[in-house]
């Protein structure tokens, strides 16, 4: 089990960004696949974006390309969700999630590892 601490989210007005963060605590992030989803009131949790190990591949859900990036850095055992451009939809509880190998990226129960969620909402 990894015990992954998430941080950044907060109150922003529509067209302003956000960027979270996310660590292991008392493991290498770098050998871990990382996604991050978010959850609003009475809605399901929803895929956000995924990146791989390395880094080299990343993945987003069509709402969110063109103004979410997500990035690693292995070195500082952090991974981040950059968020611009956001939207009062966007307003949700995001988690943080890891495994050392998901069979659908994109899938939540292919995650073995979440953090606690931080909450990020955007006023209109």
């Amino acid at each position: 089990q990894v015990q992954l601490v998430e941080s950044g989210g907060g109150l922003v007005q529509a067209g302003g960004s956000l960027r979270l963060s996310c660590s292991p605590s008392g493991r290498t992030l770098s050998t871990y696949a990382m996604g991050w989803f978010r959850q609003a009131p009475g809605k399901e949790r929803e895929f956000v974006a995924a990146i791989s190990r390395s880094g080299g591949e990343t993945y987003y859900t069509d709402s969110v390309k063109g103004r979410f990036t997500i990035s690693r850095d292995n070195a500082k055992n952090t991974v981040y969700l950059q968020m611009n451009s956001l939207k009062p939809e966007d307003t949700a509880v995001y988690y943080c999630a890891a495994d050392r190998a998901p069979k659908e990226k994109r899938l939540s129960n292919s995650y073995a590892n979440w953090g606690q969620g931080t909450q990020v909402t955007v006023s209109s």
